[in-house]
């Protein structure tokens, strides 16, 4: 290849906004990277963090050729070896496990590193492998699950607004959501939104950069939106503002809920939230009196024992409001209910019916497994209770692959490590979960040293293992073809030479697009209001915070120049990052003798982490913040906060439970650990 190319791609990472990109290619390299300036949405601008995803592919620290252990488990030391030393050795360890152990003893276990449908978790890549194998399933459910099944149930779908329809709203809440750090081009129809009028109100724990921006910050109790919720409906009541009409056409149990949202009274709400009554009442008013309204609540706020409960109840002011009929109104939270590309399990290919193991309960249930297969993931940094998955991560009879750029946490503790390779150097097919469209990546470069995509390891470890269905050898421009083969309305016209010509394509929806103005893809077409007596239901924190030995309740944002634990390792934006910090507001600090710039232990009985303490009236009393994405091991404690976040399940999806926790935050002796 050899002089100046300009190769249309899409960014893979898990953030809503799935960037549209152009990669300037000379003489075969990768020289400029840029957001694509005719995307609707990316309108030319990628983030903080993905401006330096060229740098990235190129750091010293990649890993570029298969490489076996050669000292002990969570050591990081490692031997090159060939890609045939590597697959042999593999492939005699599956087969002696599923001659002994059976396949379900193998658990694939992979994360949003990618959200490619066909590098990546959306298209589960590799399933076909693992059904032919008999190994388990895997239950992704560490993001959104909650929330998805949650609204679900209430509507038939997650999807909801189209969020370019934010420019036409009149009122926008950005509940429990930081978009100028995670998702910010959803900011520029905010502000057009803005310029004709909108008031903006930022509803969040923290006050977080988009709070900052906000025309009003209310600082809400961790796990008490649903009471929220329902103290904004019950003002709403009080004016006689419901929509009568769409809710006698296009909902079911409306009376019980109506009963359910006067037993939340302003005061109760007050006490329950720690927002002040006359806020609550001030926008329950302003909630009441402005069309179209617009709720924008992402993935954060679900992630505590109430979450998807919480979901459905604030679901449900865009039908009491009457606001799903209004452009410009509604609830956004995936649009990913909106993508019917024609996804296909493969269960044909199994034997008989296998296991599921569940994504956050990697600790408890890693004992019964003999191999796990790592991918798109870093469970180490990411996951919750790593203290225990470390401790079963070194288990000698447990075989550990992990097919990685970069030497994790987690990649220190496999016995095979597989070079896989970045965005620029394979095929994949997108959809972000923030917008309307679809995204073609084409590959611009050649992978470095011997790096190999995933779905290319999976068809070399097929034919190393001898397995003869057809469907593992598909090539990804044909995987690409079944995909797109739906016969859904959203998708037609929409080929693959189409995308490849284009870059991305809008998918069949109207603009403005009003989802549910005439019903739901509900069995009965209308949306069902959670039963009463189940519209709100208490987190841990909620329920216990401020008693005990543990009486604050730690939440984990996410960091502005980290994406989950992917790019941790960039030495600029670790720079920029700092070291790890816990906000911790004055009157908690001053009680426990924290100082800014002191570290200090934050701790529980699942474990501790340490980080440097800012006092900040950021964050209400009663809360602490510490961001996540630092890599343990490049950290003094060589723990993050993942080390205090326990094993449980919300309500709904077995959704994890990140923002819902107990710890202290106890001061370090000045010569003591983290000094």
């Amino acid at each position: 290849m050899s002089g100046e190319l300009r190769v249309l791609g899409a960014c893979p990472l898990d953030c809503p906004d799935g960037c549209s990109w152009v990669v300037t290619v000379e003489d075969g390299e990768a020289v400029k990277l840029r957001g694509n300036p005719d995307h609707p949405y990316t309108r030319g601008a990628l983030c903080v963090k993905v401006n330096r995803y060229l740098e990235h592919t190129r750091a010293d620290d990649r890993i570029l050729y298969p490489m076996r252990r050669t000292g002990p488990k969570g050591s990081g030391r490692f031997e090159r070896i060939s890609w045939d030393e590597a697959l042999d050795e593999i492939s005699a360890r599956l087969r002696g496990i599923v001659e002994e152990h059976g396949g379900e003893a193998i658990w694939p276990y992979q994360g949003t590193g990618s959200l490619g449908y066909l590098q990546g978790c959306e298209g589960a890549a590799g399933r076909r492998f693992w059904n032919v194998l008999g190994a388990s399933k895997h239950w992704l459910n560490i993001c959104s699950s909650a929330g998805t099944t949650g609204l679900t149930l209430s509507n038939g779908t997650a999807g909801g607004m189209d969020t370019e329809d934010f420019a036409l709203s009149r009122l926008i809440l950005l509940w429990g959501t930081n978009p100028l750090t995670s998702g910010h081009h959803l900011w520029k129809f905010v502000q057009e939104a803005r310029a004709n009028g909108a008031y903006v109100v930022a509803i969040d724990p923290i006050r977080t950069r988009t709070a900052d921006q906000a025309d009003e910050h209310l600082a809400i109790r961790p796990g008490t939106d649903a009471a929220l919720a329902l103290g904004l409906l019950n003002v709403v009541l009080a004016e006689g503002a419901q929509d009568e009409e769409y809710l006698a056409a296009h909902t079911e149990g409306w009376e019980a809920f109506r009963e359910e949202i006067l037993a939340y009274p302003v005061e109760r709400v007050a006490e329950i939230t720690g927002i002040p009554a006359e806020a609550v009442h001030s926008l329950g008013t302003r909630l009441a009196r402005t069309r179209p309204t617009a709720i924008r609540a992402t993935m954060g706020i679900q992630r505590h024992e109430g979450g998807g409960t919480a979901m459905r109840t604030i679901n449900a002011i865009a039908a009491v409001t009457g606001d799903w009929r209004h452009p410009g109104g509604g609830v956004a939270y995936s649009t990913s209910g909106h993508v019917h590309l024609n996804i296909d399990p493969r269960d044909d290919l199994l034997a008989r019916p296998v296991r599921t193991r569940t994504m956050t309960r990697l600790a408890s249930e890693l004992e019964s497994v003999k191999c796990l297969w790592v991918y798109g993931a870093n469970p180490l940094g990411s996951t919750s209770d790593s203290g225990a998955i470390r401790r079963g991560l070194a288990r000698e009879d447990l075989f550990t692959v992990v097919m990685e750029h970069f030497p994790t946490d987690t990649v220190d503790y496999a016995d095979i490590v597989l070079p896989a390779t970045m965005q620029i150097e394979h095929a994949d097919l997108h959809a972000g979960y923030g917008h309307m469209y679809l995204h073609w990546n084409e590959p611009a470069v050649e992978p470095p040293g011997e790096c190999l995509s995933t779905t290319e390891t999976f068809r070399r470890l097929a034919r190393h293992m001898g397995m003869t269905e057809p469907s593992l050898y598909d090539s990804d421009l044909e995987l690409a073809e079944q995909l797109l083969a739906s016969d859904h309305p959203s998708l037609e016209g929409v080929t693959l030479d189409r995308l490849r010509k284009e870059g991305w394509v809008r998918m069949n929806y109207p603009k403005p697009f009003t989802p549910f103005a005439e019903g739901f893809p509900t069995r009965a077409g209308r949306t069902r209001f959670p039963s009463r007596g189940k519209a709100y239901v208490p987190s841990l924190s909620a329920r216990e915070g401020g008693r005990g030995p543990y009486p604050l309740t730690l939440i984990t944002p996410a960091a502005h120049t980290f994406l989950n634990t992917t790019f941790a390792n960039n030495p600029e934006l670790r720079r920029r990052a700092k070291d790890p910090v816990v906000l911790v507001n004055p009157a908690d600090a001053a009680a426990r003798g924290l100082e800014s710039g002191r570290p200090a232990r934050v701790h529980n009985g699942g474990g501790e982490f340490l980080a440097v303490v800012e006092v900040s009236d950021r964050v209400a009393r009663g809360v602490v913040a510490a961001p996540k994405g630092h890599w343990p091991k490049h950290v003094p404690g060589g723990a993050n906060p993942n080390e205090v976040v326990r094993e449980a399940d919300a309500d709904h999806g077995r959704g994890a439970v990140y923002h819902d926790n107990l710890v202290e935050v106890t001061a370090c002796p000045a010569d003591g650990a983290g000094s």
